[in-house]
């Protein structure tokens, strides 16, 4: 092409610096001339992976002790046996299950004073939030239901239960899910200074039976010390062991009864 007669002996040509510019450049060529020294030098590194260290710690304590469980279906098999639940009950079912409002970390989490972490007070904010819990180790007198008449003691049970820990902070050391996706737990609740296991003071008082089952009873390590508990209140004739020995039915024969005589209809 003609030079322009003003341009200088060095010029380049109008049309050879555009097509320079649109020259594409490969991405290789564009990390080899970056200057990597900037961020792998020490000054740098550091505070980066102090700042990395920190964001994955945080994650894993909130995960572990923070996280909110809202269902035994939640709980995670390394959960199992060696963690526990804290939480407010919210209702109590029966003589030997409940429901937990799960507050992890409880006051110091910020549960009852910081802004969301308030326990729902109605129906429609507590539904499929809550845990539902079965005493491990120990059998109430069934309630009516399904068309099944109430036992004996059955009330007694429910209203001593729930007098004790409704809407009370209980702790809850989870064992397993049941077939009924409850999380069978031995679970204390604290009374002045001493915390008490619930279950124990059941089977104290005569409100319920150690569970007895072929496969699946739960005891944590505490087997010894319910049946002592429990033999102990058939020897003073508490609660459900007043009557004469010849008319009690244990829960679990109750249950069995009723099984069998639906099947013969």
């Amino acid at each position: 092409m003609r030079w322009s007669p003003w341009a200088s002996k060095n010029s380049q040509p109008v049309d050879d610096i555009e097509h320079d510019k649109k020259k594409p450049v490969h991405w290789t060529d564009s990390l080899n001339a970056t200057d990597w020294s900037h961020y792998t030098s020490r000054e740098a590194l550091i505070p980066t992976i102090l700042l990395s260290s920190t964001i994955l710690l945080s994650f894993g304590f909130y995960r572990s002790y923070l996280r909110r469980i809202p269902g035994a279906s939640s709980i995670t098999p390394s959960f199992w046996r060696k963690r526990s639940l804290f939480g407010r009950v919210t209702s109590v079912g029966d003589g030997d299950n409940f429901r937990l409002f799960h507050t992890p970390g409880g006051r110091l989490g910020g549960w009852g004073w910081m802004w969301g972490r308030k326990i729902p007070e109605n129906r429609e904010g507590l539904k499929d939030n809550t845990v539902h819990i079965r005493l491990a180790g120990v059998d109430a007198p069934e309630l009516a239901h399904f068309g099944r008449p109430a036992q004996p003691g059955g009330k007694e049970a429910l209203d001593w239960l729930t007098s004790y820990i409704l809407h009370r902070r209980v702790r809850a050391y989870v064992y397993k899910r049941d077939q009924y996706d409850r999380a069978v737990a031995t679970v204390y609740v604290r009374k002045g200074l001493l915390r008490r296991d619930v279950g124990l003071q059941m089977l104290k008082g005569g409100l319920a039976t150690v569970y007895e089952a072929k496969t699946g009873a739960e005891f944590g390590a505490l087997e010894d010390k319910y049946r002592a508990a429990e033999w102990w209140a058939k020897t003073k004739r508490k609660g459900i062991w007043k009557g004469e020995k010849a008319d009690f039915e244990s829960p679990r024969d109750y249950k069995s009864r009723m099984t069998r005589d639906e099947t013969q209809k």
